[in-house]
């Protein structure tokens, strides 16, 4: 519950730094900020430690989402765009929070993306000002070049797999006119190949792992865990500490250089209001003071919906065949154990296609994840019959949701309305997605299998009855980002030092800044911007 205005807090110290939240951007930033042994730096992060073992084996991603000691079991509002349904909204709930429950794909989106921040006045965040950040932490397995880094903290491997019905996807592809590509972070993600993971040696690499543990052998970086952030404190418009509770208790502890807030594209805009900055109205409806106006928080949130088409096939080996069968599935556990390999070393997607919905377009805007399995919904058993999902979601979605909070309590999770297919153009590439879908499975290199389209069902052709299923079927790939979002306007948040606009000493950064959507996932983004946050921070007396 949010403290008693005449509680007294016990006093945690005085430090350079404040780090809220001990995500993929905090983690990264304990790390950078605490590099100097003269910089005092205090990380909060309200979830626990990531010391669980499905957090490490990459197919316990399917034990850490709707796990509610890995996952904060948030929930959409039910979305008008979704037929009244309300999805799960996974968002980490220990030390390295997304990045330790999930895809792990390494992605960094298309050039276009930063260049789109830079021409809408956004300095300094072109492709060509954020590829150094991108370099510096990276660990590629194909060594240094150009476009990759070496010897950094974010391990970059190749998926220690390989499925035959995978590869005739490319060729699929292929016979679209879709290119086979090596390499989807050289800025054109168009093509199709195997996702790239952050993995080492067939372990999940979190953020925990490649930043923070070697930073917390540092006499100058506290990390405190089940730590819940109450709001932040001022003195005037200045930013001078931070009130929350650790494993209940409440307490405070000052910042002289910077408070950091890195809570995520959901929290850090209920932090923000808790706190008394956002929208006047909304603030005065929770009963909140206001300290400063901003209307832009929690406003702007996008977010990528998948389609889910699934495809039972004939002739060719799937997972689903291989998980009814208690051989093969012992013999799927002795192989991880022994090599750390095959299916219990996967991704949640293994193959990925980037295409153009038309050729009109001028870089890819779909995003395939091909998966070897088929559910019927998320996280339910696998069918007892050869099948493939192949997963299209539109890579720049115009549609825009909110997140804010819609009772006074810290502890309750925020309203979150992504507000899914509430244009025009949303709706039309959705039926086009899925008219897309079955144009691979169409062509010679899968027609060869018999595919029969089991979601959303071949009887659905017409724009409304397939925007019509889509609404019944599709579901979020977890990347909310935009509600605190970069920028000069008046709903802009931070600008482009990623400092709060008419406040000082307070930068935000993760995925809340981003103006617009990337290209693709966005967990090695955030870290990115991280990087780049942690050098104008050390920069600013």
């Amino acid at each position: 519950m949010t403290m008693p205005m005449n509680e007294t807090p016990a006093d945690e110290g005085s430090y350079d730094f404040i780090i809220v939240g001990a995500g993929s951007a905090g983690c990264v930033l304990a790390n950078r900020l605490s590099a100097d042994p003269k910089n005092r730096v205090l990380l909060l992060e309200a979830g626990g430690s990531d010391r669980y073992h499905w957090v490490h084996v990459p197919i316990g991603y399917l034990y850490c989402m709707g796990n509610p000691r890995t996952d904060w079991m948030m929930k959409t509002a039910a979305e008008k765009g979704l037929n009244g349904r309300a999805l799960n909204y996974p968002r980490g709930k220990v030390l390295g929070g997304c990045s330790s429950i999930n895809g792990m794909i390494y992605m960094r989106g298309q050039a276009a993306d930063y260049d789109g921040w830079r021409q809408a006045g956004n300095a300094g965040w072109g492709w060509d000002d954020v590829l150094p950040y991108f370099l510096k932490s990276e660990d590629n397995y194909r060594g240094k070049s150009t476009m990759h880094g070496a010897g950094g903290e974010w391990r970059v491997e190749r998926q220690r797999l390989s499925w035959p019905i995978l590869d005739a996807f490319r060729d699929a592809a292929e016979e679209l006119g879709i290119r086979k590509t090596e390499d989807f972070n050289d800025g054109d993600n168009e093509g199709s190949g195997y996702f790239e993971v952050n993995q080492k040696g067939g372990l999940r690499w979190n953020t925990t792992k490649a930043f923070l543990r070697p930073a917390m052998k540092r006499k100058n970086l506290r990390v405190l865990t089940s730590a819940e952030t109450e709001r932040l404190e001022f003195e005037g418009k200045t930013a001078t500490g931070v009130r929350f509770r650790l494993n209940g208790r409440a307490c405070i502890a000052r910042a002289s250089r910077e408070v950091v807030l890195s809570a995520g594209a959901i929290n850090s805009p209920k932090i923000l209001e808790l706190s008394g900055i956002g929208r006047p109205d909304l603030l005065q409806s929770l009963g909140i003071p206001l300290h400063h106006e901003l209307r832009g928080v929690g406003e702007n949130l996008q977010d990528h919906l998948q389609i889910r088409t699934v495809f039972k096939i004939e002739g060719a080996r799937t997972l689903n065949q291989l998980y009814h069968n208690l051989f093969s599935r012992a013999g799927m556990g002795l192989q991880y154990a022994i090599s750390r390999s095959g299916p219990l070393s996967m991704a949640p997607s293994q193959l990925g296609i980037f295409a153009k919905s038309d050729p009109s377009v001028a870089t890819a805007d779909l995003e395939y994840h091909v998966q070897p399995l088929s559910t019927d919904r998320l996280g339910e058993p696998l069918h007892r019959y050869p099948a493939v999902t192949v997963s299209v979601c539109n890579l720049r979605p115009e549609s825009r949701g909110t997140v804010h909070m819609a009772i006074r309590d810290a502890s309750a999770a925020p309203e979150i309305r992504p507000n899914y297919l509430s244009t025009v153009g949303d709706r039309l590439l959705a039926a086009n997605s899925v008219r897309h879908a079955r144009s691979l499975m169409e062509t010679k290199a899968i027609s060869r299998f018999r595919p029969q389209e089991m979601l959303p069902g071949r009887e659905y052709q017409s724009d409304d009855e397939l925007i019509r299923r889509a609404g019944d079927i599709a579901t979020t790939i977890f990347h909310p980002v935009g509600t605190c979002r970069m920028g000069s306007d008046p709903m802009a948040v931070v600008d482009t030092q990623l400092r709060v606009h008419g406040l000082e000493k307070l930068r935000i950064v993760d995925a809340s800044v981003m103006p617009t959507i990337v290209s693709g996932n966005t967990n090695s983004p955030v870290i990115m911007i991280a990087e780049k946050a942690a050098e104008m921070a050390l920069r600013m007396r």
